[in-house]
This record gives structure tokens, C-alpha cells and sequence, in this order.
């Protein structure tokens, strides 16, 4: 059985017509895109010329903007929809991304080692088991390569900006998007890193301004954040 919760799938599949409307219900994850994708480039020393998994990568926002950046990408999702409309705007902007219908931990036992960057992004909160998926991460990095989880944290914060703000007040997200019992504190995380071998290097926040409707990186890890590991060198 793989590491999948049906509902959440279908949560994702019904998205997949709209994944690519900047001003449909996918809205937040174009606006985000930037700031995630430079970070991650940051973290990682660049992302040209390098091989990146995309973990999760649900219709493909940030996996085409790592393939602009000149990375060969690898995008795995199992919502079949989703990946569809991935593949389509991929074909239509001609961009080579391979995409596949495969689990993390599926594409960590076929291609251990394999990897120099590893992405997850808004994707841990959404499966029963999140430390199998920070695994399978660990295992797909070559050594001293990058993974970058983004989630959300498990504070009171966080249930009123990101589900009560975000879902019903504002409507950036649909109802029901996120469960406040599957939301992930950095601690528990970073443990789960830790556990499968993984050095925790960085970590920053991504928060929304109502009045400006922008968002922007900051040291505010109380609602949104990624997280930054590398995989140790073998000197």
C-alpha cells in the first residue's frame, strides 16, 4: 500500500483542471513559487546542470520553474489528474520534465543515491506517514546533496491563519485543504531528518500579508516554513 491517503488524492486530482489559473484556487502556489524557488536554489548552490527529484510534485509549478533554472527533474506525484495537467503544460511549453506516477519511497528503492537535490513542498501534511517520506528523501540524495521539505507548523497560529484565514475568511485555499491534526512542528521534522541520517541546515519562514496580499520570507516559522538538509559527504 503505498504512503497515500485517497482523500487526500482526490483533494489534488479535483484541482488538476485549475492547477495553472494564477487566479484560481492554485493562486497561492503561483504567488509562493518565487520565493520557494530561489530559496531552494540558495540552498542547494544552484540548480543548473544539477538532477532533481520533486517530490510530490502535484501539476507541476515549482518541478518547471527547477527545469527553467536548467535542472533535469524528475516529478512524482501519485494523483494521476494532477500530473496529467502537469505533463500537458509541460508538453505546451515544450520543457523536458519527467514525470511519474510513483511513490517516494518507490523511486528511493529503484534510484537510491541518485539525486544532488531532492524537493517535498506542501506535501508532508497531506500523507499518513510523513517520517517514511523524510526517508525516502534521504535515500534518493547523493552525498552532500540538498532536500527541501516546506509544511506547516502545528501551532494555534497556524489553525487561524492557514485554515481559518486561509480557507474561510480569505478563500486563498479550498475548505478542507488542511487538517489541523496532520500539521508538523519543525521539531518533529527536523527529528525525522535527523533519524535518516540528514544534517539540518536552514530553515525560514513564508508568511502572507492581507493587507499588501504578498508574501515574503522571514524568520516567522509559526504558520508556513521550509526546511533545509544535506545529505553528509563521505570525507
Amino acid at each position: 500500500m503505498d504512503n497515500a491517503d485517497p482523500a487526500e488524492l482526490r483533494k489534488f486530482a479535483d484541482l488538476a483542471s485549475r492547477w495553472w489559473d494564477p487566479d484560481g484556487e492554485c493562486a497561492p502556489l503561483h504567488a509562493i513559487n518565487p520565493l520557494r524557488l530561489g530559496w531552494i536554489e540558495r540552498q542547494a548552490g544552484g540548480l543548473s546542470d544539477r538532477r532533481v527529484a520533486d517530490v510530490g510534485c502535484g501539476g507541476g509549478i515549482l518541478t518547471e520553474s527547477m527545469a527553467r533554472r536548467g535542472a533535469e527533474v524528475i516529478g512524482i506525484d501519485l494523483a494521476g489528474e494532477a500530473l496529467a495537467a502537469a505533463r500537458k503544460h509541460a508538453s505546451d511549453h515544450e520543457i523536458a520534465i519527467d514525470y511519474r506516477e510513483q511513490s517516494a519511497e518507490e523511486l528511493a528503492a529503484g534510484e537510491p543515491a541518485s539525486f544532488d537535490v531532492v524537493t517535498c513542498m506542501e506535501m508532508l501534511e497531506h500523507v499518513p506517514d510523513p517520517a517514511s517520506i523524510v526517508r525516502a528523501c534521504a535515500t534518493l540524495l547523493r552525498p552532500g546533496g540538498t532536500v527541501v521539505f516546506s509544511t506547516i507548523n502545528r501551532t494555534p497560529k497556524a489553525w487561524l491563519f492557514a485554515i481559518v484565514g486561509a480557507e474561510y475568511l480569505l478563500k486563498l485555499l479550498p475548505r478542507g485543504t488542511h487538517e489541523y491534526a496532520r500539521l508538523i512542528r519543525p521539531s518533529e521534522l527536523a527529528t525525522w531528518a535527523r533519524e535518516a541520517g540528514l544534517d539540518v541546515t536552514a530553515e525560514r519562514g513564508l508568511t502572507y500579508k492581507p493587507l499588501t496580499r504578498h508574501y515574503h520570507l522571514d524568520d516567522d516559522i509559526d504558520v508556513n516554513y521550509m526546511l533545509a538538509c544535506h545529505s553528509p559527504t563521505n570525507d
